[in-house]
């Protein structure tokens, strides 16, 4: 490319935008620039613009924006339903894209997202902000040279209270406990393990809550990996904060605590074959820095990110089979993965903390 920056346009300004993702450019300054955002609120428009010194463009003028030659890249934070036809736009304009997880509504949108990226020869990448964090690779690094022993099972519980009106509890928009939370499960799983799952039972549960109208409160997932591991999950929309997983060694385990959070610090404890513990605490970093700094890298140098489209769609299509294992009381098995690369340490950005500002027309999922 012709400049040494590459020029992003935010697109959705909710909550998690406020409170992470613009903030995060000012850790990313050497090869990112936020240059716009986009978003549907006049009020966000003027104010979160100004914040930022970036023009603010409506969800109309979006084209206008693609045209404009203003941005080369945008990072989509919009509702789930709404990924899909943005990340197409983009890419008929040759903008390459970031877009949140998860990275569509369906798995067949997924595929639509990766033939359209392809075809345009742009950059396709699904915000996993894990994949850039110390305490999770480090994890990663742990299992992977037998710190455990042989890994054989993996559990793991996320949970939160969602507001009434959260579009989080909005079927329409792709909302739900499984598609919000339970992919960090199913995400960690599989990276730890460094397999997919070959077959998934599944259980939704919801009280009488009118919150639950159109999504359950809770799912409670059970996959099995090849080599005759399992890995369950639970994730809930009604319940006390809780993130937290651990995996299962011949000879040890290790648990995460928060494992799945971008505000505090991280907890692991190692039980090696002895039965001794030891504790590391992982301050609290800047997760969001590291995908822009990561992605312009991969645009500017050429190269394929590591969390592409193929792992938004293998996230999708065990979402899909949990779902249809929910509703049928079956279990449901799962068609073979392409093969993509996997997470490693290599991966590791350490990026100073960033102060979320005054949130506008926003609040968090719990309020």
């Amino acid at each position: 490319m012709s400049h040494t920056k590459i020029r992003y346009a935010v697109v959705g300004t909710g909550w998690f935008a406020q409170e992470a993702i613009l903030p995060a450019f000012q850790n990313a300054t050497d090869n990112s620039q936020l240059a716009a955002i986009v978003s549907g609120d006049p009020v966000k428009q003027k104010e979160v613009g100004e914040r930022y010194g970036v023009p603010a463009y409506g969800y109309e003028q979006y084209g206008d924006l693609l045209e404009s030659g203003t941005i080369d890249a945008v990072y989509i934070a919009l509702p789930n339903s709404m990924h899909k036809e943005y990340t197409l736009r983009a890419a008929k304009e040759h903008i390459h894209v970031l877009t949140e997880k998860p990275m569509a509504a369906t798995a067949a949108e997924c595929r639509e997202m990766i033939a359209a990226c392809d075809e345009a020869g742009v950059k396709l990448m699904v915000a996993y902000r894990l994949h850039f964090e110390s305490a999770n690779l480090t994890a990663i690094e742990h299992i992977k040279n037998g710190k455990i022993g042989e890994p054989r099972l993996f559990n793991s519980v996320f949970t939160q209270q969602v507001q009434e009106g959260n579009t989080r509890l909005d079927k329409d928009l792709a909302g739900s406990p499984l598609m919000d939370i339970g992919i960090y499960c199913i995400n960690a799983a599989r990276y730890l393990f460094r397999d997919d799952p070959i077959e998934v039972s599944g259980f939704a549960a919801s009280n009488h809550d009118t919150r639950f109208r159109e999504v359950p409160e809770m799912v409670t997932a059970v996959m099995r990996f090849p080599k005759e591991r399992i890995a369950t999950f639970t994730c809930g929309f009604g319940e006390t904060s809780v993130s937290e997983y651990r995996v299962v060694g011949t000879t040890g385990d290790l648990k995460m605590e928060t494992g799945y959070t971008f505000r505090g610090e991280i907890t692991m404890s190692l039980t090696d074959k002895d039965g001794k513990t030891k504790q590391t605490k992982f301050p609290e970093r800047d997760q969001i820095g590291p995908e822009i700094a990561y992605f312009s890298d991969c645009v500017l140098k050429n190269r394929v990110p590591e969390p592409s489209g193929l792992e938004g769609l293998a996230d999708l299509t065990i979402i899909e089979a949990i779902e249809k294992a929910c509703e049928t009381g079956r279990a449901i098995k799962l068609p073979p993965f392409e093969l993509k690369p996997r997470p490693s340490l290599a991966q590791e950005y350490k990026m100073p903390t960033v102060s979320p500002p005054e949130l506008v027309n926003a609040a968090s999922p719990g309020g």
